[in-house]
């Protein structure tokens, strides 16, 4: 690409964002925010000191931490204070929380902040649930990425049985509907699509699929520019 782009990616959980997200970013040395490791990064935390039901002592570690991201060989790694934390964001208790925390307009807007100096100065793919719409509502490109509940579900259930984490798939689906609601139904920065945005479901699509469509509507971006 010839100047710096930014694309945005929402969607529900389970949907697939942060896979085609790095597949993406590979394909153009892009930076990947990973937006929703953020916010689990600020619920581990939370669970860690005991105050996850206690809002302004959330509010206050959120503004104490230091929160970097390093993207390398394909993974994400997550890090508060200079310490690595990769490891311990994706286990059910966080699960559980994650969408309680997210829901927390101060916590919100200090994430934001970050996440927008991240897309300055570099082509950026940017995934979350508000990323079309809040943190970078003039992105070039938008993408809504949904698939069924079902389909959403066994990705994650898979996702947990990879990291030896005992837990059934209708677990995981009533997890998956819980933070849907949450996450839809919140008052700040609620999941929705942007009016902009293009729908993309990946129920029935392969990864090849979605990153040649994206490859794609970026082509005729960089065509009219």
């Amino acid at each position: 690409m010839s100047r710096n782009l930014i694309i945005a990616i929402d969607g529900p959980s389970g949907s697939g964002k942060s896979t085609i997200a790095k597949y993406l970013a590979d394909k153009l040395n892009a930076v990947y925010i990973d937006t929703g490791a953020m916010y689990r990064a600020i619920t581990y935390s939370a669970i860690r000191l005991g105050i996850v039901s206690d809002v302004d002592a959330v509010i206050k570690m959120t503004k104490q931490l230091e929160i970097s991201l390093k993207y390398e060989n394909g993974n994400i790694r997550v890090f508060i204070n200079g310490d690595e934390i990769t490891d311990y964001i994706r286990t059910k208790e966080v699960n559980d929380k994650v969408s309680d925390i997210s829901k927390i307009h101060e916590v919100r807007e200090e994430l934001v902040k970050i996440q927008r100096k991240l897309g300055e100065f570099d082509t950026v793919v940017a995934e979350g649930r508000d990323i079309t719409t809040v943190v970078f509502p003039n992105a070039d490109l938008k993408i809504f990425l949904t698939a069924s509940i079902d389909v959403r579900a066994q990705r994650r259930l898979k996702e947990f049985l990879d990291k030896g984490i005992k837990i059934t798939f209708e677990e995981v689906k009533e997890n998956l509907e819980t933070r849907d609601k949450i996450d839809s139904g919140r008052e700040v920065s609620p999941l929705t699509k942007a009016e902009d945005a293009i729908e993309l479901d990946s129920t029935s699509m392969t990864i090849k699929d979605e990153l040649d469509f994206l490859l794609e509507k970026l082509g005729e971006i960089k065509r009219s520019a």
